[in-house]
């Protein structure tokens, strides 16, 4: 499962492609998104609805009401320059458990979500009504649900004019892996040696070790109703994984001509020249009187919880580096974020600590949302120290930053590779295989180090200012991701 760790900023309108989009697409079709309840994924499939609207697509975007009222509230684009044509649907769901987030789950895992996702077997029959009552008065529907909620939208396959499209919320690279590992296949001779090497090492943790049990049999029930679909979605582009897109593709097709669309990123590729109000914060304020790429963005997600001891270290290695920070410090979501079930932990620094660092004008703690697209996009950001969760990764390579790497669970040490040793764009704060051990503070100076002030570190960044470059442009008419997000349109209103 994909993190996504920023703030959504009610004021920060997406840029949307231009071209087609200026005109309704011909007929009548319908498009229907169903994410999966966790921040990551919900905000992946409401970015996704924004571009398939912008070409004139009607889509209607399904959860229970407490999940919709978090991807609006979160959402990059305001109510008021939002296409017209998104209409979410409130489903019912039975009451489920919002405990506080664990400081004890396996390898970091969010377990304390899985209520949620439990819960979404009662969206199944709600969503194959709205399926039967859009393809009365439509051409075609088309559901595009997230991996794990194939059972959700399973109905959909016995109406006549439906489609079921899969959209795979982490990178290819990760899927291929997976993919290779269950199957007990070699990575194909177009992967790396060494990332090869990593892959068939006994040594490095499966998925069976970065998940819960309880999770993986939801993985499990999920897989066996993705059986009838007419294509895949990716939040990727072609100039990062494309190989890995086909790879993955040729891993699963079967001999069939499944296809797959690689259409991201889904964030926007350019931060506003009018900055918005909620990024008017201390942090933006601070960052426009930094020098050019001297800053160090801290962030691990919606869903990660770390211990006050690993808290403390953090502050301690810091601190001790020298380099200027952001470091976004909040607790994990609980499954229901606006429910109660008790006070949130207040999460302790250092005593003094941030009125040290800014008396010496070292850093900004932000204990809220922070404006992650803008922090990235902004030219004193010189580096995003992060958990790996795929929202993250693409964000910080569509705004051409280097990542250090400390992954937590799922597929996240599969995107540490691809972002580390594929890419080569970041450089690894915590081996993965020491999933037990906090990290301590010298080792956090020194990674920190290493990225903002060496020669390794520069060469990473010189790697991913190239690398989003590309991306960017590939957004542009004419680009590659662009051509594939025409390509999908053209194919759902064939």
């Amino acid at each position: 499962m994909s993190s996504h760790q920023r703030q959504q900023d009610p004021d920060h309108v997406q840029e949307q492609p231009n071209g087609p989009q200026m005109k309704d697409v011909p007929g009548s079709v319908a498009v229907i998104m169903v994410p999966l309840p966790a921040q990551g994924h919900l905000n992946q499939l409401l970015e996704l609805a924004h571009l398939i609207a912008s070409y004139g697509v009607p889509v209607h975007y399904v959860g229970s009401a407490s999940h919709n009222r978090q991807a609006k509230l979160r959402s990059h684009v305001p109510p008021s320059s939002a296409p017209s044509n998104i209409r979410f649907h409130d489903f019912p769901t039975p009451p489920i458990s919002s405990p506080a987030p664990s400081l004890n789950s396996p390898y970091k895992f969010p377990s304390h979500l899985q209520p949620a996702f439990d819960a979404t077997l009662s969206l199944r029959g709600p969503v194959a009504s709205l399926v039967r009552s859009l393809s009365s008065g439509s051409r075609r529907v088309v559901v595009v649900h997230d991996s794990l909620m194939a059972s959700v939208v399973q109905d959909a396959a016995s109406v006549p004019n439906a489609e079921i499209y899969v959209f795979n919320p982490i990178s290819a690279f990760a899927l291929c892996w997976f993919t290779w590992e269950s199957k007990g296949m070699a990575p194909p001779p177009e992967v790396e040696v060494d990332v090869a090497e990593l892959i068939s090492s006994k040594g490095f943790p499966s998925l069976l070790d970065s998940t819960t049990s309880e999770f993986l049999k939801y993985m499990a029930s999920q897989e066996e109703c993705t059986k009838f679909h007419s294509g895949c979605v990716y939040n990727t582009c072609r100039v990062v994984e494309g190989r890995f897109v086909d790879l993955y593709a040729s891993a699963t097709g079967n001999g069939t001509a499944t296809k797959h669309w690689a259409i991201g990123p889904f964030n926007p590729v350019k931060v506003p020249e009018k900055r918005s109000r909620r990024s008017s914060q201390v942090c933006m304020e601070w960052l426009d009187k930094q020098a050019p790429s001297s800053v160090i963005y801290v962030s691990f997600g919606t869903a990660t919880a770390l211990s006050d001891e690993q808290i403390r270290e953090i502050a301690i290695g810091l601190e001790r580096s020298g380099q200027k920070f952001i470091w976004v410090l909040r607790e994990a979501d609980k499954a229901d974020i606006f429910g109660g079930g008790g006070e949130a932990r207040k999460i302790e620094l250092p005593p003094g600590f941030e009125e040290m660092v800014a008396a010496r004008d070292l850093g900004v703690v932000v204990r809220d949302w922070a404006p992650q697209i803008e922090i990235l996009g902004h030219p004193a950001t010189g580096g995003f120290l992060s958990h790996c969760g795929w929202n993250s990764c693409m964000e910080s390579i569509s705004m051409g930053v280097p990542m250090l790497a400390w992954p937590m669970h799922s597929d996240q040490p599969r995107n540490a590779v691809l972002v580390t040793r594929v890419l080569k764009i970041g450089l690894v704060v915590k081996d993965w295989m020491s999933q037990d051990d906090v990290v301590r503070s010298p080792a956090i100076e020194g990674a920190v180090k290493a990225l903002m002030a060496s020669e390794k570190g520069e060469e990473a960044r010189k790697r991913a200012a190239e690398l989003g470059a590309a991306v960017r442009g590939s957004m542009d008419e004419g680009g590659v991701s662009r051509a594939e997000l025409d390509s999908f349109i053209a194919h759902i209103s064939r």
